[in-house]
């Protein structure tokens, strides 16, 4: 059963960067936090509040690994890719997706070693789970997080934020990512 803490994202990046820095190495000789959960719910903010804590800590929003709206089930498998080579103590990279062209754009490198955040929904799967030193489940009210999500991406994507929370719902209910968390954080 999974601990649950207060909204508060400076006291929970805390406890993440505590709990996961204290833990052996799972990721090679680094360590590796998912931050998961449903859009809008506060993955972003408190990925960059553990970031402000581990200043070293490399981010990747795994919105800019998604192959567009409908890119939820392909995830899986590019997390795992970039993965690999860090598991084995390599350099990755990563291929950002640029939502307006429509298409993959430039790569990013990502040094083996120290601590790796994947922030996004979907950035957890079974398949990685031994990789992974802590998983944060991130949640807030339904109505909530359509309206921030609508509020950054205009009313006009209304049609693919309701397709979008129904692929994570199928998504998070086939995995039971929710269940499998470290730690679950409300936010409002």
């Amino acid at each position: 059963m999974p601990s649950e803490a207060p909204a508060d994202p400076s006291c929970v990046a805390g406890e993440v960067a505590e709990r996961v820095l204290a833990a052996p190495p799972a990721l090679g000789s680094g360590r590796l936090v998912c931050i998961d959960g449903p859009a809008g719910s506060g993955k972003t903010t408190l990925a960059a509040a553990v970031a402000d804590i581990v200043p070293e800590a490399h981010v990747v929003h795994c919105d800019e690994l998604l192959q567009g709206w409908r890119g939820l089930p392909g995830l899986a498998r590019t997390i795992e890719a970039f993965l690999e080579p860090l598991a084995r103590g390599e350099a990755s990279r990563w291929t950002r997706w640029d939502w307006a062209a429509d298409d993959w754009a430039e790569s990013h490198p990502v040094e083996a070693g120290g601590l790796l955040v994947l922030e996004g929904t979907g950035c957890w799967s079974p398949a990685i789970a031994p990789l992974v030193g802590m998983l944060v489940w991130v949640e807030a009210e339904s109505g909530l997080r359509l309206r921030r999500g609508l509020a950054r991406d205009g009313e006009q994507m209304r049609p693919h934020w309701e397709q979008w929370r129904i692929d994570e719902d199928v998504l998070f209910a086939r995995l039971g990512t929710r269940d499998r968390a470290d730690l679950v954080v409300v936010t409002g």
